[in-house]
């Protein structure tokens, strides 16, 4: 079964707390994103293979660790996970990105392709799937199935928000994924809406409805 991480970090509650409140603007929601996106990324990346070399300080020589040449690629599910680009690039800015394209069918609740493009040797690197919010988790079981069927097996997943029933369903479809969270909320409402939530992701980082 899949590792459920959930940071019950001080900074995250509250930062996630700023961007839960409805007056807050895209502008300083986007920033949060971001910074949130940090937090969690110092979590998924913790098992990286490190390697000890020795070093010079300018005061005597010691013995450094340094990350191995471990391939790391992310992969933002289109539109809302583009906002937690940059915070996990801050953290590892070798990593290489990919995007998967995907919206809910507001009428099925089914996800909808319509867009993907991986990095050429995204089979051999430890990919991780950014999205915002774990609500069903069709959309994100859809995205782990289509790095599947193109021999991607080594995947992470980061949320800043999940319900109980998309963390269900992503463990019952793809137990192998590890996924980290910076909360889990109560439950889903009638609309597949998480409560209490945050409102649409993407509408409030881009200021649409």
């Amino acid at each position: 079964m899949s590792k459920i991480t959930v940071l019950e970090h001080p900074l995250i509650t509250h930062k996630l707390s700023l961007m839960r409140m409805k007056e807050t603007g895209s502008k300083d929601f986007r920033q949060l994103l971001s910074e949130i996106t940090m937090l969690l990324a110092y979590e998924a990346t913790r098992d990286l293979p490190t390697y000890d070399a020795e070093i010079e300080t300018p005061v005597s020589k010691t013995t450094g660790y340094f990350i191995s040449d471990t391939k790391v690629g992310i992969i933002p599910i289109l539109r809302a996970g583009l906002g937690m680009v940059d915070g996990f690039l801050s953290v590892l800015p070798t990593a290489k990105v990919g995007h998967i394209g995907l919206y809910r069918d507001h009428e099925t609740l089914l996800p909808v392709e319509y867009y993907f493009k991986i990095p050429e040797d995204a089979q051999d690197r430890q990919l991780i799937i950014l999205d915002p919010m774990l609500a069903t988790g069709g959309s994100s079981n859809a995205a782990i199935s289509f790095l599947k069927a193109r021999n991607c097996h080594n995947i992470k997943m980061i949320n800043l928000i999940a319900a109980p029933e998309g963390i269900k369903a992503v463990q019952a479809a793809h137990p192998d994924v590890d996924i980290f969270i910076g909360a889990v909320d109560e439950k889903l409402n009638e609309y597949a809406y998480i409560v209490p939530g945050l409102g649409d992701a993407g509408d409030r980082m881009y200021g649409t409805k």
